[in-house]
């Protein structure tokens, strides 16, 4: 995809908002209650100016018209959204009951999927209006609401991916010794936003033995010749979410470091070829974790294989022990297998994959192997 987007219609917002309804229906939910954030974005198209104490939220239920529930100073940027021609606002003034509004929306004795981030102000505000009700989470109640992408989402998502691509080659051109990791981290962040992101969501710069930390913060450290550097970067263009790790060398790494360093590229390889639709999540991990482990290293790989992506960078579903969902066509998720080594060094490998009719396909395609930097 080259260019900007064709911007989603309300008959998209519509569609979305008829699907979460009858996914709540499906699961024995009364509805779904959606606060400002991510699942409000993805579902309406509308964000909030701002953060705010006031009550807005998004009720939708199987038979019923999506109604948003909206300060009403805020109801004409609502009603700019690009969903709102496929729903109802009702907005409510200072000084009144937003939930004595809300409530006439709702099942009295329904079971409601709320979304994550919802204030819970606002969920004991409803509790104590309508005592009958009972809430669960969104990740809970519906964790796959948004794990499979429609067409325009996956062009969107591969377009995240290739800026990220084109980053990484970028940065393996800059001088990484005598440097300070948060200097990189800097590189990082210029170059994402050069290629077209609107959000840099994180910059892991990792060097010798702080790669060993698989989230580690880039700080002051000045990077050495003869580090191992762990690089991990992401964020969000045309609203949706790239998230790459490469692992490169500062000069010529040892036999050791470039045996780990395969073992992790070997995983990677060996989970991205499991990807099919109709196996476990936990699948995945089980391939990544099983070389890993075989290689001597299972004790050192630390974290889950990997997480969806979307409209933000981190969401359901998880490759992780446990997690039976089956892949289906069209979810996206990270294959990110690791080792990490404390006190020496770390390392990652990471692609965006999306889940085929007969495989999977990766949305990053940058060369996997040890890179030597300078």
């Amino acid at each position: 995809m080259t260019g900007t987007p064709a911007p989603f219609t309300a008959d998209d917002y519509q569609e979305r908002m008829e699907r979460a309804a009858r996914a709540a229906a499906d699961a024995g939910l009364a509805g779904v209650l959606v606060a400002p954030g991510p699942d409000l974005v993805w579902l309406t198209g509308y964000a909030p100016p701002a953060a705010t104490e006031r009550l807005t939220l998004l009720v939708l239920a199987a038979g019923q018209d999506p109604v948003l529930v909206v300060p009403t100073l805020e109801a004409p940027d609502a009603e700019k959204a690009a969903g709102a021609p496929a729903l109802t606002l009702r907005d409510w003034t200072d000084g009144k009951d937003p939930y004595a509004t809300t409530a006439p929306l709702l099942d009295t004795a329904g079971r409601f999927g709320v979304s994550d981030n919802a204030w819970a102000l606002h969920l004991l505000g409803l509790q104590k209006a309508l005592p009958g009700t009972s809430y669960v989470s969104l990740t809970e109640g519906l964790p796959m609401l948004r794990a499979v992408k429609d067409t325009a989402e996956l062009e969107r998502l591969a377009a995240a991916g290739a800026a990220a691509d084109t980053t990484y080659e970028e940065i393996l051109k800059v001088s990484f010794a005598g440097r300070r990791e948060s200097e990189v981290a800097g590189d990082l962040a210029d170059l994402l936003r050069r290629f077209g992101h609107s959000q840099v969501d994180f910059t892991v710069v990792g060097s010798g033995p702080n790669g060993a930390n698989p989230h580690h913060e880039a700080g002051e450290r000045v990077i050495e010749n003869g580090d191992m550097v762990v690089l991990d970067f992401g964020g969000l263009k045309h609203g949706y979410g790239s998230d790459t790790s490469r692992t490169v060398h500062v000069g010529e790494p040892s036999a050791e470091e470039r045996r780990v360093h395969d073992v992790v590229r070997e995983a990677q390889e060996a989970a991205f070829r499991a990807v099919r639709p109709g196996i476990a999540c936990q699948d995945v991990d089980r391939v990544a974790r099983a070389h890993i482990t075989e290689a001597g290293y299972g004790d050192r790989f630390i974290h889950r294989t990997g997480h969806g992506i979307g409209v933000t960078t981190h969401e359901p579903p998880y490759m992780i022990e446990g997690e039976e969902q089956p892949l289906v066509p069209g979810m996206c998720f990270s294959v990110e297998p690791g080792i990490y080594l404390p006190g020496r060094f770390g390392v990652r490998i990471e692609d965006i994959v999306t889940v085929t009719e007969d495989g999977g396909r990766r949305l990053n395609n940058t060369s996997r192997e040890l890179a030597v930097v300078h």
